[in-house]
């Protein structure tokens, strides 16, 4: 028989506050702009010993504006953006062509933490790109070599082919190039820190960027 997936949901517990301690947040401390928090709570959660914690939801809108949602891996975040790549033929390429607009989430269970963000998007330039994926690992490169990203795959065997291809190529060329490979920069407008808290009286400061610069604010969780 197969488990029953409500009566598995109803058995999991979240924040329990018999067995969770979860970190206190204090919205007054927080600094005048979000990275510096943004980069305290990164390395907070790479300390607290957080599974990939530089994973993160990417959200896009096709040309008709219907939602999609995947999870890519941060590349970097200073003043010009949260960075992330992938190729511009992919579907997520296609889609910030089309609407250069996006939203990133970050989940750390750990600490019971989210960071949401949201705003325009650009292409960095195709050198900064190149050197982006050729600071990364064998692997990245042999991935990005193997392309064709999100188009119909006719079989395991045809995938497993161009991967040893590419892993030959990565291996042999370490500064191969992807034309297609792009690094892309996401230019917050909106960033949100979500504290977690086992009473359910959870912390949510709100960054907005304006004329004026950042302003701050509560919101009810």
């Amino acid at each position: 028989m197969g488990t029953d997936l409500h009566q598995l949901l109803r058995s999991l517990r979240v924040w329990d506050p018999e067995v969770t301690a979860l970190p206190s947040f204090d919205p007054d401390t927080a600094p005048g702009t979000p990275l510096p928090l943004f980069t305290a709570w990164f390395a907070e959660a790479v300390a607290a010993g957080q599974t990939e914690p530089h994973t993160m939801s990417l959200a896009t809108a096709d040309e008709e504006g219907l939602p999609d949602v995947r999870i890519v891996m941060l590349h970097g975040a200073d003043a010009d953006g949260w960075s992330f790549a992938t190729h511009a033929t992919s579907r997520k390429g296609g889609q910030l062509a089309a609407r250069p607009y996006a939203a990133l989430a970050f989940y750390w269970p750990v600490l019971g933490r989210q960071v949401r963000i949201r705003g325009p998007v650009t292409a960095a330039p195709s050198l900064e790109g190149q050197a982006d994926l050729h600071a990364r690992s064998t692997g990245a490169l042999a991935a990005a070599l193997t392309g064709r990203q999100s188009d119909l795959l006719g079989s395991l065997d045809e995938l497993a082919h161009a991967s040893r291809t590419a892993w030959e190529r990565a291996r042999r060329e370490p500064g191969a190039p992807v034309s297609s490979w792009t690094l892309y920069r996401l230019r917050p407008e909106e960033v949100e820190f979500f504290q977690g808290d086992e009473r359910r009286r959870h912390v949510r400061l709100a960054y907005r960027h304006g004329e004026g610069g950042w302003t701050r604010r509560l919101l009810w969780p």
